[in-house]
């Protein structure tokens, strides 16, 4: 998207006070206005997956054949935590990640996971990929077993976790 095409969505969200910004030196920092919103963005998720077959037609095709990528549920990250034998790594760029994240994940951006994997040959873990972005969850996936590593991606990610964490 071009930047007035996102300038032009931001400004409808905030008009609609789904989002709310603040200004941090010339940048101008949207987030949202109220945890209920991530809530109703999943059911737009899921909605349009139900009604719109071919949402998730495109969804399962970029998939297919990633079979072998081993995707987690909510629920199996969730006993995996609890068993800590696994490290968790969030690929989406920092600024996502210090905004909101899965407890105990580490950041390790997509643009700096090829680097970083020379650090971590004295880990043994199973390693999880955690993004919303199923595009950056292929290629940490991939890159890190390419580098001989046991890596599986989530099935969801940070807003799931959250709706998750709270019906506990």
């Amino acid at each position: 998207m071009s930047i007035a095409n996102v300038s032009q969505h931001l400004q409808t969200l905030l008009e609609a006070r789904m989002v709310r910004f603040h200004k941090k030196g010339t940048y101008a920092i949207y987030e949202l206005s109220n945890p209920k919103v991530s809530k109703l963005l999943l059911l737009f998720q899921d909605m349009s997956e139900d009604l719109l077959a071919e949402v998730k037609q495109i969804r399962d095709e970029f998939l297919a054949n990633q079979d072998e990528m081993e995707p987690l549920t909510i629920h199996e990250l969730h006993s995996r935590l609890q068993a800590d034998d696994i490290v968790l790594i969030d690929v989406r760029p920092r600024e996502e990640y210090e905004y909101e994240h899965i407890p105990g994940a580490i950041s390790v951006p997509i643009s700096e996971i090829e680097n970083t994997c020379l650090h971590f040959h004295t880990i043994v873990k199973l390693f999880l990929i955690v993004v919303e972005n199923i595009v950056y969850a292929k290629q940490a996936v991939e890159l890190l077993r390419s580098h001989g590593f046991k890596a599986v991606r989530l099935n969801d990610g940070v807003r799931e976790w959250k709706e998750f964490q709270d019906k506990f």
